[in-house]
């Protein structure tokens, strides 16, 4: 493994991560990193909305064969996250899945996995056409969760920002800034969720770092003083 030099052995490294990753200590971190971020931008704690999509990933090269399938729409022998965010692009959950798992498969278990927590206020979930089937809504019906397709308007070609759906796109793509997750590097599913997570924890709080208030910078020998009316 290529550890930065100042990591202590790798196996001791392996055993946190194996740790962390059994007891979800890596999840939890970010989903009270997304309440206080959520409650701090004056919306309730816990969504009531969001937004399903799914992103396949090259596993070619890194991954066997037993554990990684073929995408034909994208053309990507892997692996594929699906993921589920709010309203805002904060993730909510995410699963990893061969790559030719249909998205209106890997989607029920996605909301099985968010909804089984305590204090979930989840009603609606905007998807795309893929998300479909009586399969499907009967799974989401059960948590009394609505969907709610975004399509394309007819003759509309190439790229284009759709309605609700560019906001999981975007954290897709924010995702695949991460050099681990540009394609899959892991042997098992679960660790790439995992880093999966970790990439999100990166990112929620270097952007709660750069909302968080800045207070005026105390100088040697001076006390810091209220600003007087002119």
């Amino acid at each position: 493994m290529a550890l930065p030099v100042d990591f202590p052995y790798w196996r001791a490294v392996y055993d946190f991560f194996r740790r962390w990753r059994t007891y979800g200590y890596v999840r939890e971190l970010h989903e009270r990193l997304r309440r206080t971020a959520r409650q701090r931008a004056g919306r309730n704690a816990e969504p009531s909305a969001g937004v399903i999509d799914s992103q396949s990933v090259d596993a070619s090269e890194t991954v066997g064969e037993d554990s990684r399938g073929y995408d034909g729409g994208k053309s990507r022998d892997g692996r594929k996250r699906h993921i589920l965010t709010d309203t805002d692009g904060l993730l909510l959950d995410v699963t990893v899945t061969t790559a030719d798992m249909h998205d209106s498969k890997a989607a029920p278990a996605l909301l099985e996995t968010f909804m089984k927590q305590p204090g979930r206020l989840l009603k609606l979930v905007w998807v795309d056409s893929a998300y479909q089937g009586p399969a499907l809504a009967k799974a989401f019906a059960r948590h009394g969760v609505r969907i709610e397709v975004v399509r394309r308007s007819d003759g509309q070609r190439g790229f284009v920002v759709l309605a609700r759906r560019w906001v999981v796109e975007r954290t897709l793509s924010w995702l695949s800034r991460s050099r681990r997750l540009n394609r899959d590097h892991e042997r098992r599913p679960d660790h790439h969720q995992q880093m999966v997570w970790w990439a999100a924890v990166i990112r929620l709080t270097r952007r709660m770092a750069g909302d968080a208030p800045r207070w005026p910078e105390k100088r040697p020998g001076r006390l810091l003083q209220a600003p007087t009316r002119a």
